[in-house]
């Protein structure tokens, strides 16, 4: 059975099958998304994830054991602080926090922990934070990337010529449209440039050779600093429904493995 966390009376919670149960930790943000995006765009899919995450396994798996817990809205996010209104923990508050609320599952014999990342810089404190807890505590925090943006589906929901749509862009912006869409204002939409970044050969804002990207490296046409890279004009809620609901159906080949995960 899939409950919320939050749910449950004590009652009920002593009597959860604490070694086999998962427990759901979605982890969000409160961030820029560009003109036309709210703030807490990565805390609403995170928060709308449990949903279709429920859904999904449901159909598979109807007995599943699972605990969602309510997403953390505020994460990793100093990239963003140059844009108003973005908030984030230091590095090791945020690590600190995590800590101790896996620290508390821990304690009530609970084993495995899946933490869903619907804001990507979470994940460097999320992996160094998940190696430390199974060290210390003994339990199995699995780490899962939310957005399956790699997917021939959701692909082809880009608008052609907007295939470089990265943070705050075309697909983030049609996913909050198809949760909550009075919080999307799509005509004040402006596109982002990969600004300094353009024509570098060996060093980007990402992969094996980069520096460490920040919101204000990605402009305007004119130049401004947006904070997006991609075009999120052609955005819809259609496109979000495909890109939400993809997302929920690569998630459980690996929802499946945790389940059955040896507990030593």
């Amino acid at each position: 059975m899939i409950r919320y966390y939050y749910e449950l009376t004590r009652k009920e919670m002593e009597a959860v099958d604490k070694k086999n149960t998962v427990v759901l930790f979605p982890l969000g943000a409160i961030e820029q998304h560009g003109s036309q995006a709210p703030l807490g765009t990565d805390t609403i899919i995170a928060e709308a994830m449990r949903g279709y995450i429920k859904e999904e396994l449901e159909k598979v798996d109807p007995d599943y054991e699972m605990l969602m817990l309510p997403p953390m809205p505020v994460g990793f996010s100093v990239e963003h602080l140059d844009f108003c209104g973005s908030l984030s923990f230091k590095a090791d508050t945020y690590y600190h926090l995590l800590y101790d609320i896996c620290s508390s599952l821990a304690y009530h014999g609970f084993k495995k922990i899946a933490f869903l990342l619907c804001h990507g810089g979470n994940k460097p404190v999320v992996d160094s934070l998940a190696r430390q807890l199974r060290r210390d505590l003994n339990i199995y925090p699995f780490v899962l990337n939310n957005g399956a943006f790699s997917h021939p589906d959701v692909k082809a929901t880009i608008t052609p010529g907007n295939e470089r749509d990265f943070h705050g862009a075309e697909m983030e912006t049609s996913m909050v449209m198809a949760i909550k869409p009075d919080t999307v204002k799509l005509e004040y939409s402006e596109a982002g440039y990969l600004g300094e970044y353009d024509g570098k050969k060996a060093v980007k804002f990402s992969g094996s050779k980069s520096i460490p990207w920040m919101g204000r490296d990605f402009v305007t046409a004119e130049g401004k600093p947006i904070g997006i890279l991609g075009d999120p004009a052609g955005a819809s809620a259609e496109k979000g429904e495909i890109i939400l609901r993809t997302t929920a159906k690569t998630l459980v080949p690996a929802f499946l493995e945790i389940r059955d995960w040896k507990i030593e």
